[in-house]
């Protein structure tokens, strides 16, 4: 698969042979140029899942990444700098996997990620009540699609996931990352387990971002949000577009959030759907940048 082909999938839903066919292509060209910008970022895919007399189509939340190459020199040598070692834990959506995320890190180009440390774990396999029990990668059971601001919680199986998130922030914590340097991004459903980690962990954390997440417990949980968890800034960002998870239910959470005392930076997109745009990612960046501590 060429450029060209590359371009001609973008905005229109994949399927599993061309989201692979575009990810080993992107692998491609990044073994051999160094500068990359990411153009396009997303789509919602259908799987079909055997049965035994009707075909069910299993809704998955993942994304993926093409590359344009910018140019064919190798960047500048940086100067060291003086920034901390951070830790970015990215949690993907439902039905993927975290390696077919990894090239996010790619955008990340500043001097100021050098020393950042990227984690791209992948959810269990699960039945899924809204895919008919079909079994697939999910950090926590979701009950209906699309979700909206009214959808079933489900705070078992999502407290349990949090609790594995918990695991890898205290594993880097420990190894000496500070605290104010770890941030958690998720995309989906990845999103609504990255609030709900950020949330319930009991230290200050650099910030959460949810990109197309949902609230996914109920108020009551806000009980058990310490003071220094109402510290950590909450960037939320989410297409108007939206048809899996729709923007109502993106929308709902700010307000919860505020009320709590938790500082939450809305944006919204126009025209975006169920998928992650180069804008949300740089925008992503700057906000990250901004919160990194110096050792200095």
């Amino acid at each position: 698969m060429g450029f060209e082909d590359i371009k001609a999938l973008w905005g229109r839903e994949r399927g599993p042979e061309e989201r692979s066919a575009i990810l080993e292509t992107s692998r491609k060209r990044k073994s051999h140029f160094k500068n990359y910008e990411a153009t396009n970022i997303g789509g919602e895919k259908m799987k079909s899942v055997p049965a035994k007399s009707v075909a069910v189509f299993a809704v998955t939340f993942g994304i993926t990444v093409a590359f344009v190459l910018l140019d064919h020199q190798s960047p500048s040598p940086v100067k060291p700098d003086p920034m901390a070692r951070s830790f970015i834990l990215w949690l993907h959506g439902l039905g993927d996997s975290g390696p077919a995320n990894e090239p996010i890190k790619s955008l990340f180009t500043s001097p100021e990620f050098r020393n950042t440390k990227w984690s791209f774990p992948s959810a269990p396999s699960n039945p899924v009540t809204c895919n008919y029990g079909a079994v697939m990668p999910s950090w926590f059971d979701i009950h209906e699609i699309p979700v909206t601001a009214d959808s079933p919680k489900e705070e078992g199986s999502v407290l349990k996931a949090v609790q594995d998130v918990h695991s890898m922030i205290d594993k880097e914590i420990a190894a000496g990352t500070n605290p104010n340097n770890v941030f958690i991004c998720g995309f989906s459903q990845g999103g609504a387990l990255t609030l709900a980690s950020v949330l319930l962990y009991p230290k200050t954390l650099g910030g959460g971002a949810v990109f197309s997440g949902w609230v996914p417990f109920n108020s009551s949980i806000f009980e058990r949000v310490t003071g220094d968890a109402r510290k950590t800034p909450i960037l939320w960002s989410h297409g108007m577009a939206d048809r899996t998870v729709l923007f109502e239910a993106g929308q709902a959470g700010p307000p919860l959030l505020e009320k709590a005392g938790v500082s939450c930076e809305f944006k919204a997109y126009p025209g975006l759907g169920h998928s992650i745009s180069n804008e949300e990612l740089r925008n992503l960046e700057s906000w990250i940048k901004s919160r990194l501590q110096s050792s200095s």
